[in-house]
């Protein structure tokens, strides 16, 4: 039982004939009406669970009825007679600018208030009657030769019996001129050619296809017969310059590794590669080898434009393809950065444990310095400046130092890790044997990270006591003890909110990483080393060797200083952010915990409890965790993303390492050589 807008019970086809198609209350104008309420009729409640929509009732009636056939073919051609859709076909689902936050922001509009073409062209039909997004579905999976009988009974003309303006061959001819036009204007942008350098000294393949294309055009519009076979040598010589317009914008992708790219140039790749699939796509419709693909093509050309309408405002699929990209130049460049902190050999084990103690010697002195910053007497933006000041500070110094602070690392392995998946995937079919690479590259993550932590804890811890020590014993000032219940509680997990404070941190190292990655893509497609290397003023003055040097340095250490100088940011302005908003915002680190513990037990001249110490050493190692797994599985998610790898690897690469764990957990903490 179904209920429409007139408040009546339509069980069958025949009902819903009887209210729009009796004598006493048929009205020309009720045909849009109709066409919403017999979609709907056979719309079901749930498409994704439908596995086959039949449309068989209303053939058996149209067929039974012969009056009512006649009524609705009238009314229908009378409804869709030279409606215009050439810019559903040509505009419809593909990017309209290159700007990436004006389109979503459009999309995301339209979504709310859906744009309303003019009501003499077919897309005003099409919003009004097919306006959900999941109308696609049910009705891809009508059976196709139920569409074919419909097609017949009611008597549609082919397509291809004129070439008459506002005729259906003359709209789809006008959507892939104008589409070829665009695609050729597009790709002779000076930031799309620059991807390219492979093509300047060649002709255009976007020229020679759009006059491939007017070729064809001209042909169908003076020939007996408005369409071309599959044999036609001017549509084979066109699927050849298609190939090579495909080819072009897969090599400017790739080169992204070269040169980088930016959004404007990534959204610009994107909307020419759509305009390919589009015009691709419509090519089909030309091509006519037997009798019945005429008719074949008329009704693929009416799913394709419901599919194209629905899915016009599809906001998650233009993220996802915006994004992919950059977010694969990036995690490229955190995939390279990734392999310096993994560890293999002994010596590479030893030598992460001095970067890490070198890391908890900076970290130890800054605990000491943002106590002495807490009691200046400013505002929350104060503090926020001065603890931002000294966190990025004491981290770019780690990092030109070579210093290592634990938890930075899994920002930047997971995309190592995913290249090692990946690998695994093209060497091997199993799955045990395609992930056995990641389980144990990820032991050797693991206990880099372990070595790390145990070194910026180690170091930490007594050189904050240190500092804390001297201060009170040349100044007589112990200047821990108005806060040292503070210090302590906060990292007490059932006191605190230190596990979720520590998400945050988690969640901050992560975006360190995308920065470091994005600073270094978009540096490269602007060729700032280049242009440091090559600055006539530096070379003038400093000499070619020195400005070399400088060009160097910023190519191998810029990125870092920049994520670094945001990663203090984020730490040091948290606080003021939550206190400002009224929320219980804060950041938890492990090696800053480490300190504060330290801190924290000065202040109170030692005189603390047994379940405080205990509680604060557990929550040191929660802190730590979660800070590594925030920070890990974002990262981790990046990099499938970026890759187009499915989630589902997830519960393999869990099992694997599981397995592995189980075999070797040494492994998993210390290096040990693989029997």
């Amino acid at each position: 039982m179904k209920f429409y807008r007139h408040k009546r019970s339509i069980n069958t086809v025949g009902d819903l004939f009887d209210l729009y198609f009796n004598e006493s209350s048929y009205k020309s104008n009720d045909g849009l009406l109709f066409l919403i309420d017999l979609v709907n009729f056979f719309r079901p409640g749930n498409p994704k669970t439908e596995s086959v929509i039949s449309i068989e009732p209303l053939l058996q009636f149209l067929t039974e009825n012969l009056q009512q056939k006649k009524l609705l073919k009238d009314h229908l051609t009378e409804l869709l007679h030279q409606r215009k859709f050439s810019r559903v076909l040509s505009d419809t689902g593909i990017l309209r600018d290159s700007d990436f936050i004006y389109e979503v922001r459009q999309r995301l509009f339209a979504k709310i208030l859906p744009f309303q073409p003019e009501k003499d062209t077919l897309e005003f039909v099409l919003n009004q009657v097919f306006f959900k997004s999941t109308d696609p579905i049910w009705i891809a999976r009508i059976p196709f030769e139920e569409l074919q009988k419909l097609f017949d009974i009611l008597g549609f003309e082919n397509g291809y019996n004129s070439v008459e303006e506002k005729s259906i061959l003359s709209e789809v001819m006008n959507a892939m001129g104008l589409i070829s036009q665009r695609m050729s204007g597009r790709s002779m942008e000076n930031d799309v050619i620059k991807m390219v350098p492979e093509y300047e000294e060649l002709e255009s393949p976007f020229v020679a296809f759009e006059n491939e294309l007017y070729t064809i055009h001209r042909r169908i519009k003076k020939g007996e017969n408005h369409y071309i076979d599959s044999e036609d040598i001017n549509y084979k010589q066109l699927i050849i310059f298609h190939k090579q317009c495909e080819d072009y914008v897969d090599k400017a992708f790739s080169n992204i590794t070269k040169f980088g790219i930016s959004i404007k140039v990534n959204q610009s790749l994107l909307r020419i590669r759509q305009q390919l699939q589009r015009v691709k796509v419509l090519i089909s419709t030309l091509v006519v080898n037997k009798e019945i693909d005429k008719k074949n093509n008329v009704i693929l050309l009416v799913l394709r434009l419901i599919k194209y309408n629905c899915h016009k405002n599809n906001v998650r699929q233009l993220i996802n393809e915006s994004t992919q990209l950059i977010s694969y130049e990036i995690t490229q460049h955190t995939a390279k950065t990734g392999e310096h902190y993994i560890t293999e050999s002994k010596s590479e084990y030893f030598s992460m444990l001095k970067a890490a103690i070198g890391g908890g010697f900076i970290v130890g002195i800054l605990c000491v310095i943002k106590l002495l910053l807490s009691k200046m007497d400013s505002s929350d933006f104060g503090h926020a400046f001065y603890y931002s000041l000294n966190y990025s500070i004491g981290f770019i110094i780690i990092f030109l130092l070579g210093y290592t602070l634990a938890t930075k690392q899994p920002a930047m392995t997971a995309a190592t890790l995913i290249k090692a998946l990946e690998s695994g995937m093209k060497k091997h079919t199993k799955n045990e044997n395609k992930h056995s690479s990641f389980a144990k590259l990820f032991a050797r993550l693991f206990r880099s990270q372990f070595i790390a932590f145990v070194g910026n804890v180690l170091m930490a811890f007594p050189l904050a006591m240190l500092g804390i020590w001297l201060i009170d014993y040349f100044f007589d000032y112990n200047i821990a003890f108005e806060k040292s219940a503070k210090l302590l509680n906060d990292l007490s997990p059932i006191t605190s909110a230190a596990i979720l404070h520590a998400a945050i941190a988690g969640v901050f190292l992560f975006l360190s990483g995308i920065i470091s990655g994005n600073i270094s893509n978009k540096n490269k497609h602007n060729q700032v080393y280049y242009r440091i290397k090559e600055h006539p003023v530096l070379k003038q003055n400093l000499g070619i060797v020195k400005t070399n040097a400088i060009a160097q340095w910023f190519e191998n250490n810029w990125a870092g200083v920049v994520s670094n100088g945001w990663f203090g940011v984020f730490l040091g302005s948290t606080a003021s952010v939550g206190a400002f908003l009224g929320l219980n915002l804060d950041i938890r680190h492990i090696t800053f915990a480490s300190g504060n513990f330290a801190l924290g037990l000065y202040g109170s001249d030692f005189i603390v409890d047994l379940s405080t110490i205990v509680w604060g050493i557990i929550g040191i190692g929660l802190i730590g965790f979660v800070n590594f797994a925030v920070s890990f599985s974002l990262s981790l998610g990046l990099a499938f993303r970026s890759r187009n790898i499915p989630l589902s690897e997830l519960r393999f690469l869990f099992s694997s390492t599981w397995a592995y764990f189980k075999k070797r957990p040494t492994a998993f903490f210390f290096p040990v050589k693989d029997k």
